[in-house]
């Protein structure tokens, strides 16, 4: 072991010898990994297999070298969650990037792990049909990390998360040996606990290589409508449209600031898209604009390259740095408390339906204080992105649930050598 890292002796001619040469790559000074890991414990080198085959060879040498492995795709969101501790290689599958099988007329999609997310929706258009996901960086997203991650976004306000889309999953184990769950049809539910699992676990329990997803019909008419006001007058808006029987696909709340920032209006913000047929989309816009009147509540309606601008540039505000100081969290609240949580905080969104949201601080009490809110109000708040200091310092994930002996139960029957993202989950697992 290497004093100065804090790692295992990789032996790279064993490792060139699966991916040759050039898929392996020696740079310690890779900013993405830097964000990932505790200092002092750089990793030997980034491995890009080609084929799945490849993957499996890597992780089963890895394996039976006791080499701690960092999973990754394009790296995006390497900084996402906890610090990984002494890890000896980076292993990416972004060059695993086909498309396996396009089943148009049962509306499914079997795709490598390293395919790009903004890819496989330009193709998909072809047919009119989409993947109802939106990742908060969908050209730079690749589906291994978008499932790792568990990165839906506020599309799940119609289609559900990331595991409800999921029909089934490759993986390679901690030992290299290569397993799968579920299938390729809508009805095959096989596994389905194990996709679950799998979904948010930011590899620490296998290395994904295939994933099949159920895809969803291009609608012809879209519509957005925006409103902004007080307070008391957004949660009205929020409460009436909740239980009400219109079907917007995305609904978020937004804060004040983040209404200002996007040049939106004053107050808090609730933004609603509708897409169906064109007599559907005018007819549900008209009827929360009726809210929004009855409400005193600023109205506007946004369509064509408008609306598309405005649901592109939403996300990029929460999640493109400004600062070295930036934190992101994802929080989780009732629904009923989102306009209170909103109202306290800086810079962020919270999904209308589920209470699911990004929020955005430029300080570390900030972030306690919300964590403090959020878990009063049945909730939690755990820091996405932020400086390797801050992590250190902070608790990252912030779980105090019961379930984290289960947590590790799980995680010692499928990586018992902790090879897998040491570090990275709840409660260091």
């Amino acid at each position: 072991m290497s004093s100065e890292q804090g790692t295992l002796y990789v032996n790279h001619s064993s490792l060139a010898s699966i991916v040759g040469e050039e898929n392996l790559i020696c740079d310690r000074d890779n900013n993405q990994v830097k964000k990932a890991i505790s200092p002092g414990n750089l990793p030997s080198c980034i491995v890009y297999p080609q084929t799945q085959q490849q993957l499996a060879e890597v992780i089963s040498t890895a394996y039976h070298n006791r080499w701690r492995v960092l999973p990754c795709g394009n790296g995006s969101k390497l900084k996402w969650g906890g610090l990984a501790s002494c890890v000896d290689i980076v292993v990416s599958t972004q060059r695993l990037n086909k498309t396996i099988n396009h089943a148009v007329g049962d509306l499914t999609l079997t795709v490598e792990a390293g395919v790009k997310f903004a890819d496989i929706q330009a193709n998909l258009a072809i047919n009119k049909q989409i993947l109802a996901l939106n990742p908060s960086k969908p050209q730079l997203a690749t589906i291994g990390g978008i499932i790792a991650t568990s990165d839906t976004g506020s599309l799940r306000q119609r289609y559900g998360s990331v595991r409800d889309q999921l029909l089934g999953i490759t993986f390679v184990r901690a030992d290299g040996k290569i397993a799968r769950a579920g299938g390729r049809v809508v009805k095959n539910v096989a596994g389905y606990d194990l996709m679950k699992l799998f979904t948010g676990s930011y590899g620490t329990l296998g290395i994904i290589t295939e994933a099949t997803f159920r895809l969803y019909p291009m609608q012809s008419a879209s519509g957005t409508a925006m409103l902004t006001g007080s307070q008391e007058a957004m949660f009205q808006a929020a409460d009436i449209l909740r239980s009400s029987a219109l079907t917007p696909t995305q609904a978020d709340l937004l804060s004040s600031q983040l209404v200002s920032r996007m040049g939106l209006g004053k107050g808090l913000g609730l933004i609603v898209r509708f897409e169906s047929i064109p007599e559907s989309v005018k007819e549900q816009l008209n009827q929360v604009l009726q809210v929004g009147e009855k409400l005193g509540l600023t109205s506007v309606v946004y369509s064509d390259t408008d609306e598309l601008d405005l649901w592109q540039r939403l996300p990029e505000q929460i999640h493109l740095p400004e600062s070295e100081s930036a934190i992101t969290c994802k929080i989780g609240v009732l629904p009923n408390a989102a306009v209170e949580v909103l109202n306290q905080a800086d810079l962020g969104l919270i999904h209308m339906a589920s209470g699911l949201g990004i929020l955005r601080f430029e300080d570390e009490q900030r972030v306690l204080e919300m964590r403090n809110l959020c878990e009063l109000r049945s909730g939690f708040l755990m820091i996405l992105s932020a400086s390797v200091e801050v992590k250190q310092k902070l608790d990252v994930w912030g779980y105090s649930g019961n379930a984290l002996e289960l947590m590790r139960g799980i995680k010692k029957q499928f990586d018992a050598e902790n090879i897998l993202s040491p570090g990275r989950f709840v409660g260091g697992i």
